[in-house]
């Protein structure tokens, strides 16, 4: 696989920083190949109109970001948008649609708009009608006035249904475009804005629009067809979204945790009634969320929906199920990742074979080892704690100074202040299990 040197670069800096990289993780998948035809037969669905559900479970260190971030890559490639919303009690509670709503439209990405999507997105929506309404050849491109209403026409012909359940859908595209047409830049912001949820628009925007209050739960879910049908008209195939940390609702009150329960049903049944042509979903959460007494189980519809056969050997697992397993990091994996990241950092250094050769395979096998061991033996918790070791204290070292030799300048050491809360509680639990969270 070709990867540019700014993307190699970007993702040696999230591993330095500990963290996920955004893209380029093709360079670093390990142990996915099974999942991949499965993905694949699920874009091809959405891409063909269909709408998808995909749950992911797995322990702390599993993996669960890293496959939702490969998967928008491979969605980011066939033309997809995609977002990704982490659920937390205050700021995207999941019983409240519409907080989700404004999350993703705040980070939903092109492979060409990596921010600031949805203007981009709306404009080239516009640029099509018009092209569709020209080719007609029954308008005169110089007649302006005529152009915009033979748009506003087939704008509405375009979301159909949409029209009806959400009016101010269209009123508001039909002012966004009116203000551009007059120059009132800050008027077509704000209308672009309130379409994305967000609160607190000024009242003379509204009024410009004649338009009132804000987009609420279930405004969001008539506004999420809108914009679906939208992606489909300006050439892309459909929209991936993932839901992060969904375990998070294991902690909120027993109502809120309820209702976010619920809302997760209500959103798997509009998925499979065809409400939503072109939508991939994607839950992530670990296996006490999906399992235990204070997530799924709680709601018997929703575990119903979800239910799949995990006694089975996981080598046996079935990828296309509406949940997946992630089997986690072993020993052998670890080593192949460091050793993936030791070539892409050798490959943007000055000194390749000196990388190369005091950080050879050997003793990237010795450090995932050392990782591993400090942490109790639990290579669950290990993969980002190794990687960041990896990066910012043997390659960093290697590449900076000459005479470095890991084997004999490093030791490691991994003291509670560089663990995460959930890393620091699973390196003195008695066993893997005992992990419940993914933070």
């Amino acid at each position: 696989m070709s990867i540019s040197r700014q993307r190699r670069q970007d993702i040696i800096d999230a591993l330095r920083r500990g963290t996920v990289p955004q893209y380029g993780l093709d360079a670093l998948a390990v142990g996915l190949g099974h999942l991949t035809p499965a993905f694949d037969e699920e874009l091809g669905k959405v891409t063909r109109g269909g709408g998808v559900f995909k749950a992911i479970r797995g322990e702390y260190g599993s993996g669960k970001t890293f496959v939702s971030r490969w998967l928008r890559e491979r969605a980011h490639g066939l033309g997809f948008a995609c977002a990704e919303v982490q659920v937390s009690e205050t700021e995207t509670p999941l019983h409240r649609l519409e907080t989700v709503y404004r999350r993703l439209m705040e980070r939903l990405t092109t492979a060409d708009s990596p921010t600031g999507a949805f203007r981009n997105i709306i404009e080239s929506w516009f640029y099509t009608l018009e092209e569709d309404v020209l080719s007609q050849q029954t308008i005169d491109p110089d007649d302006v006035e005529a152009l915009v209403q033979a748009t506003d026409t087939l704008m509405e012909q375009r979301l159909g249904e949409v029209v009806r359940s959400a009016p101010a859908f269209s009123l508001t595209l039909r002012a966004y475009r009116q203000a551009l047409l007059e120059g009132n830049e800050e008027i077509a912001d704000g209308l672009l804005a309130w379409m994305a949820g967000q609160p607190n628009i000024a009242a003379s925007v509204k009024r410009y629009a004649r338009i009132k209050g804000d987009i609420d739960h279930f405004g969001a879910l008539s506004f999420l067809q809108g914009i679906l049908t939208i992606l489909k008209d300006s050439g892309h195939p459909g929209l991936l979204l993932v839901l992060d940390e969904v375990e998070t609702l294991q902690r909120m009150r027993g109502d809120v945790r309820d209702k976010s329960l619920n809302a997760l049903r209500q959103l798997m049944d509009e998925i499979d009634s065809g409400r939503f042509p072109g939508l991939y979903l994607v839950m992530t959460g670990t296996t006490a969320f999906f399992e235990g007494p204070m997530g799924v189980q709680r709601l018997p519809p929703l575990a119903q929906r979800l239910a799949v056969d995990f006694t089975t050997d996981a080598r046996f697992d079935n990828p296309r199920a509406v949940q997946i397993r992630l089997k986690g990091f072993d020993t052998e994996l670890l080593q192949e990742v460091g050793c993936k990241v030791r070539d892409l950092y050798a490959a943007n250094s000055d000194v390749p074979e000196r990388i190369r050769a005091k950080a050879d395979d050997t003793y990237v096998a010795s450090l995932a080892q050392a990782v591993t061991g400090d942490l109790g033996g639990k290579i669950g918790i290990a993969p980002r704690i190794f990687l960041k070791k990896l990066v910012g204290e043997v390659l960093d070292r290697i590449d900076q100074f000459e005479d470095f030799d890991p084997r004999q300048h490093y030791a490691l050491t991994i003291p509670d202040t560089e663990l995460t809360s959930v890393e620091r509680a699973a390196r003195g639990a008695e066993s893997t299990d005992d992990i419940e969270l993914d933070l």
